[in-house]
């Protein structure tokens, strides 16, 4: 069932790669998008009729339409047109634009919708307002229309109810249309309803602060309050102009905002609050309704995050029990992969084995049974069919670079059967039922593909097939394609550490090339893996460079040993591998030792920077984007639970700050990249790293740009610059030959 678009690759390699186009930055930067047409936001609908999906125009890839297939056939069919409907020149609100940066959407006009449980209808927010497409009649009526931005909105189970926050209050009004209802007052920037605060959308997947319970009587919702959360003031540097942004930023050690937790009843607006504990400084992961709506679940986090509770909680008087507990001497992470089932049982997933696996357990806690098990983490619950007593799961089950899509029956032992082929990386969205799954594949030949399965496996229909054939936007540049390669090398700890390396074009083992290593190195990723990589990747490939990537300890999808490697000492176990991956790369006859380059952003802008200032750094350059150079600057969650508090590792912060280390840094190696409206990564990293540079008169590069953040918002313009700058300061510092 494995999907296969490499036989044409083959094919056009044996004419040879001259007569195949090379790829120039300005096609990369251009529509429409090399990687052809992805489907993306993919979700089955409710009665597993039909798959909608965002799809990027053509002519912008930049603004994404809604799409949906049918699964008995036809060809897919737009639903939601975004230019028919997004406001020319709208300036969205700052609470959204923080939202979309949060989330990292890259797009605009449809970024997102919601089915209701029943198939009826389609919720769609399009740059503010709302509008519902109803499947019967294919019409779409427009909701809302207001000066502010409706943000989170939602579909209520039954689909009665449309619900969502503005002005950081929380609304709701009938799906028919009709006049709006305040459910919450009073609600302000530092003290607002039914929202997420910036920890929960930024480091712990929590986008949303409200939950319908499943009849619709009821919504579970949180009241922030910020007000006892420091102040980062920080400019926003742009084009034209700049302005002071009065950030609530929570730093490591410093206070987090104060989250409570109430049950509103829709009908009256009454609010009882949920008992939460004696303890305020903790954070709300999760919240879950049972399936019948008579308990409400909810994951409360410690502040040094070694231990996390599950409460089961009353709705009606807020009373909550706690009926189970995970602790850990590193960390407990946070996931979603808990699941309330129709008999009152729920599915877990625990790394108390020393992987993360599935387990089942009674209403009250009780352990029922481990449901997986092996020296292999689950990756994510996917789905559950409880008709048949199964659940879905992904898991690089065979190997660390795959992924691939299993079932396995929770009620009795068994062992997992693979409902997706090897060789690539799988992702899912499975149908409410369980029996029925839409799935993207991709591997280094084959740009992300999607199909509708039965519950076994078998591909039903294309809903985005995606070949790399004639008239694939990349097909004149396929023959150029190289298969990279994978292994691995041994860690200090005898663990394995997985790369991958590709070679330019024309590739001559007799001769030596100079290499840029492309790393990220923090819990948030890994790099090797058996994906489509960016055609971006082609243009450092086309210069004559070898590309290569290590995933140290420390990064996600291994065994708790494996990532937890780097507890209380980041930058330190990092390096060490980083370095050990060197040490491979000038082991290989046709890697020149002298001509070794890093880049990376964020973590990757850290590391890049810890290994320049190594002793005896092997690297010629490297390029350093929005970097991380003190951890005290950074958040709480994040930071806190990798490192602790300045007060309880103070050794362990000086060792892993980049500045302590920047006298190390050879002159001229260094470029630092930045947003200069950041709000993740906050400016005052770089200039930090800056000021201390210039202070030692080590002679760096600086590339800025105004307006723009961590991650939203960059244009293809801003991409392409930077882009041709990397390209130019590795020429300069590392003097590839270009391939032929």
């Amino acid at each position: 069932m494995k999907f296969v678009a490499g036989g044409l690759i083959v094919a056009l390699m044996a004419c040879g790669v001259a007569q195949a186009e090379k790829l120039t930055p300005e096609r990369v930067f251009a529509d429409p998008d090399l990687s052809g047409p992805i489907a993306r936001g993919v979700k089955v609908s409710p009665d597993g009729s039909a798959v909608t999906y965002l799809r990027a125009k053509a002519d912008d890839q930049r603004m994404t339409d809604l799409w949906i297939a049918d699964v008995k056939g036809g060809d897919p069919r737009l639903l939601i047109d975004a230019r028919t409907l997004a406001p020319k020149d709208k300036v969205l609100s700052e609470a959204e634009k923080s939202r979309r940066e949060r989330q990292g959407v890259q797009t605009r006009g449809v970024v997102d919708y919601a089915w209701d449980d029943q198939g009826r209808f389609i919720l769609v927010p399009v740059e503010g307002d709302l509008f519902l497409y109803r499947l019967e009649g294919g019409q779409v009526a427009q909701l809302t229309a207001t000066p502010g931005d409706e943000i989170d909105a939602k579909v209520s189970p039954k689909g009665s109810f449309v619900s969502f926050v503005r002005d950081d209050n929380l609304f709701v009004m009938a799906s028919t249309g009709g006049a709006e209802r305040a459910l919450t007052t009073g609600g302000e920037e530092l003290k607002s309803w039914a929202t997420a605060e910036f920890i929960a959308q930024e480091e712990m997947s929590r986008p949303t602060g409200y939950w319908w319970s499943p009849d619709e009587t009821r919504i579970a919702l949180t009241f922030v309050d910020q007000t006892g959360v420091d102040v980062v003031e920080r400019l926003d540097v742009n084009a034209v102009g700049a302005a002071v942004v009065r950030q609530r930023y929570p730093r490591v050690g410093r206070p987090n905002a104060k989250v409570d937790l109430y049950v509103a009843d829709v009908a009256t607006g009454a609010r009882t609050k949920v008992d939460l504990g004696a303890e305020t400084d903790i954070y709300l992961a999760r919240v879950n309704w049972a399936k019948d709506g008579k308990t409400l679940y909810v994951q409360r986090q410690s502040r040094d995050q070694r231990k996390l509770d599950i409460l089961a909680v009353d709705p009606a008087t807020g009373a909550a029990k706690v009926i189970l507990t995970e602790t850990s001497p590193h960390w407990v992470d946070i996931t979603d992969d808990f699941k309330p089932l129709k008999d009152g049982t729920f599915l877990w997933s625990s790394e108390r084995s020393g992987n993360r696996h599935l387990y089942l357990h009674k209403g009250d806690g009780t352990l029922v049974r481990q449901v997986t098990q092996g020296e292999w983490p689950v990756d994510a619950l996917e789905g559950v069919d409880e008709a048949r007593g199964v659940a879905i799961f992904g898991a690089s089950k065979d190997s660390p670079v795959e992924r691939r899509i299993y079932e396995v029956s929770y009620k009795a032992s068994a062992e997992p059967k693979a409902l997706t082929s090897g060789g690539g990386w799988w992702r899912v969205d499975v149908a409410q039922s369980g029996k029925a799954f839409a799935a993207t594949y991709q591997d280094p030949r084959t740009p992300p593909q999607t199909g509708f399965h039965k519950a076994d496996g078998t591909r039903v229909r294309w809903i985005e097939e995606n070949p790399l054939a004639a008239g694939h936007p990349y097909q004149p540049y396929a023959a150029r394609l190289r298969e990279p390669s994978f292994g691995t090398i041994k860690a200090a700890d005898g663990q394995d550490l997985w790369w991958s390396m590709r070679t330019p074009p024309g590739f001559d083992p007799a001769k030596r090339y100079p290499v840029i290593v492309q790393v990220y190195g923090g819990p948030a990723g890994a790099l090797v893996s058996k994906v489509w990589k960016s055609p971006e990747d082609q243009l450092l490939l086309e210069a004559g460079y070898i590309l290569f990537s290590l995933d140290n300890r420390g990064t996600p999808n291994r065994s708790v040993a494996f990532k937890t490697a780097i507890d209380r000492r980041m930058g330190k176990v990092e390096v060490e591998d980083q370095l050990a991956g060197v040490a491979h790369l000038t082991s290989l006859p046709y890697v020149d030792p002298a001509r070794i380059g890093i880049t990376g952003w964020s973590n990757g802008g850290y590391m890049t920077m810890m290994v320049l200032t190594a002793e005896n750094s092997p690297y010629a350059a490297g390029v350093a984007g929005a970097p991380v150079v003190d951890w005290s600057l950074y958040d709480t969650h994040y930071t806190e639970r990798y490192m602790g508090t300045t007060a309880d590792n103070a050794a362990g912060y000086v060792d892993a700050e980049v500045t302590a280390r920047l006298g190390k840094l050879k002159p001229g190696v260094l470029m630092i990249m930045h947003g200069m409206a950041d709000d993740n990564v906050t400016f005052d990293n770089s200039t930090k790293a800056m000021a201390a540079l210039q202070g030692m008169g080590t002679t760096f590069e600086l590339m800025t740009y105004p307006g723009l953040r961590h991650r939203a918002g960059w244009t293809q313009a801003n991409r392409l610059h930077r882009a041709r700058t990397t390209l130019d300061f590795f020429e300069r510092k590392l003097k590839p030959t270009p391939a032929p």
